[in-house]
């Protein structure tokens, strides 16, 4: 066989020729390592382009090596993403209508046990529109410092309308700076980032199938995150501030109820390889001073910890990730998942959480995602009541072309509430069932994480009649919603 040498004497030719051979020989990996390389190569092939036209540009102007190099530097740093402006986005919008061809009621927190967190499937349960807009900019400065400033914004209604002005929740959740790569900082700050403002902690992750965060910590503040403290070992410490605004009134200010108590969470975040382990100890002056229930006094101060695992691997047995947690706190700890987000715990309250999850394909084309969450509280409002539920969750994909998939959802939730009367609750014990089947389009199907998508649905839910009486303020019992509900509808779902 004659072999023939092929000269490229164009660079961004050479860019574009390595780039087919690489991609040629890549097998099938995870969607989001794709994109990524993707995206490296398009930011080497940009910067080539830039390089060769700021070349010639010299060649034509007369223009100094140095302000070439600096102008290159910048193009450079701006195709990795180390500098310039980006956007991004989370939002879903769907139509959710009962057997009735009305509007049903539905979501993630829809049964008793969601004033507590216990979450159900969401897939075909979501009846309102939720956005985020994420803007970010970002520099790279000559000293090699970075900062990264981020505002989001944020909005959510359940109305079908387009014009939801009244009903609008639109708000600006997080808005801070942050500095890294700092020259001046060494030793076991070396490679640290600090930031001030109001945010949604870095390390915040969650269970997605439940629209649940297994832990989340936001408010306004500041801390330093990746501490190397040992080899092995890097920590997070922040400080963050929260309010309880429009509490009850107090035996201190009868007849007003608009002021806020400050509610400080002292946080250090550790990392020992997988494993990690948070302690959070959170102090709210004068809150102890609110009435929350006949001889009920709220607590001030309150203690939080959690252990967890970041898999790389589905349960060790095959590829994929899976994570696990165990979460316990007391007094204003006691709401274990939203740290420092309610004030009505008393002292004594006590809360502990167990989240898992994980992703794997069965085979080829069958991907499934178990999870499980569940809790157990008592005294969390009332001294004698108990808050114990359990919610069990199973979503299988069946990719069957490049733009389609089968999605199914099993969800099922037990529940076993003893509230004592607080806030006019009464004593329930039953179970909740919902079983979700949702054709579902995509721009390429590959890998849970793939949006957006576009889906079709048909719901089932059915749970004890017990639950109905838990509250007059719930969905549960509420006109012909009873169980045994049929629901259908269309949703999107986006993320960039």
């Amino acid at each position: 066989m004659t072999m023939h040498a092929v000269t490229l004497k164009n660079p961004l030719t050479i860019a574009i020729a390595a780039a087919g051979f690489i991609l040629a020989g890549t097998v099938k990996a995870q969607a989001s390592d794709l994109e990524q390389r993707l995206a490296e190569l398009e930011a080497r092939i940009s910067a080539a382009e830039q390089r060769a036209n700021l070349a010639e540009q010299q060649a034509e102007e007369g223009i100094s090596q140095e302000a070439i190099e600096e102008r290159l530097a910048r193009v450079e740093r701006q195709a990795s993403g180390e500098q310039g402006f980006t956007f991004n986005v989370y939002a879903r919008s769907g139509l959710l209508i009962g057997e009735d061809g009305k509007s049903a009621e539905g979501g993630p927190y829809l049964t008793p046990a969601g004033s507590q967190g216990g979450a159900v499937g969401r897939l075909g349960n979501e009846p309102d529109t939720y956005a985020e807009a994420i803007f970010n900019y970002k520099i790279r400065f000559d000293n090699g410092a970075k900062a990264h400033y981020r505002t989001m914004i944020a909005d959510g209604t359940t109305t079908s309308n387009d014009w939801t002005a009244d009903e609008s929740n639109l708000n600006v959740r997080q808005v801070y700076a942050e500095f890294s790569d700092l020259p001046s900082f060494t030793g076991a700050f070396e490679n640290s980032a600090i930031w001030a403002g109001k945010r949604f902690d870095r390390d915040n992750f969650d269970i997605h199938w439940l629209d649940s965060d297994i832990v989340f910590l936001a408010g306004t503040g500041g801390g330093i995150y990746d501490m190397q403290l040992a080899e092995s070992w890097k920590s997070n410490l922040s400080l963050y501030g929260r309010s309880f605004s429009e509490f009850p009134v107090t035996r201190e200010s009868p007849g007003d109820d608009s002021g806020d108590t400050d509610n400080l969470i002292l946080t250090s975040n550790n990392y020992f390889g997988n494993w990690q382990w948070m302690l959070n100890g959170m102090s709210a002056a004068d809150n102890e001073e609110r009435d929350i229930g006949p001889g009920q006094e709220a607590a001030e101060n309150g203690f939080h910890t959690m252990v967890a695992y970041h898999g790389d691997s589905f349960l060790g047995i095959n590829e994929g990730n899976f994570k696990v947690a165990v979460l316990h706190g007391q007094g204003l700890g006691g709401e274990v998942k939203g740290l420092g987000s309610d004030g009505n715990l008393t002292d004594n309250a006590t809360t502990t959480r167990l989240a898992l999850y994980g992703t794997t394909y069965l085979a080829p084309k069958w991907r499934v995602a178990p999870a499980v969450l569940a809790e157990t509280s008592e005294d969390r409002y009332v001294d004698g009541d108990q808050y114990d539920w359990a919610t069990f969750n199973l979503r299988l994909a069946n990719e069957l072309t490049q733009n389609f998939e089968m999605q199914y959802e099993a969800s099922y939730q037990w529940i076993d509430l003893a509230p004592q009367g607080f806030d006019g609750r009464t004593t329930v014990d039953g179970d909740y069932t919902k079983l979700t089947v949702a054709p579902t389009f995509k721009s390429q199907v590959d890998g849970f994480w793939q949006r957006p998508e576009i889906r079709l649905f048909a719901s089932w839910s059915d749970w004890d009649e017990e639950l109905n009486d838990y509250s007059a303020d719930d969905a549960f019992g509420s006109g012909e919603f009873n169980g045994s509900q049929w629901t259908f509808g269309v949703q999107t779902e986006v993320w960039f």
